[in-house]
């Protein structure tokens, strides 16, 4: 039978499964994005009482879920290129890692960047 592109229920399910099964090991397994979903949790409230408008608020809390987003990705990234390469070093696995961790770099400073807007806007102008 041909894939005719159709989801039901029961695919919606296991695929919810599947993503929180990822959600887990990642934080399970990644002390990084542990410490990020902290900092997250850290900063919900700080945004509601910083944010005067729901646009600044998703504005604030987007930017940091943007890190975790990309931590995941960034774990994923490593997680296949211990596994192809082991212990073995190879270059483009180097570049690859480092790449991934550019990412969750420049998810963080734009998160830094949203954050002192907003708290310009806010609070100086």
């Amino acid at each position: 039978m041909a894939d005719t592109g159709f989801r039901g229920p029961k695919e919606l399910v296991k695929a919810g499964k599947w993503s929180m099964q990822g959600l887990k090991a990642t934080y399970q397994n990644e002390a990084s994005f542990r410490l990020e979903v902290y900092i997250f949790f850290a900063l919900i409230p700080l945004a509601i009482w910083l944010a005067e408008s729901s646009l600044q608020l998703m504005m604030l809390l987007g930017s940091a879920w943007m890190v975790l987003l990309v931590e995941i990705l960034n774990s994923a990234i490593e997680a296949v290129v211990d596994l192809v390469c082991g212990d073995n070093k190879h270059e483009l696995a180097g570049r690859a890692k480092d790449m991934g961790s550019a990412a969750v770099l420049m998810a963080t400073l734009l998160t830094f960047a949203t954050w002192a807007v907003v708290i310009y806007q806010n609070h100086f102008i």
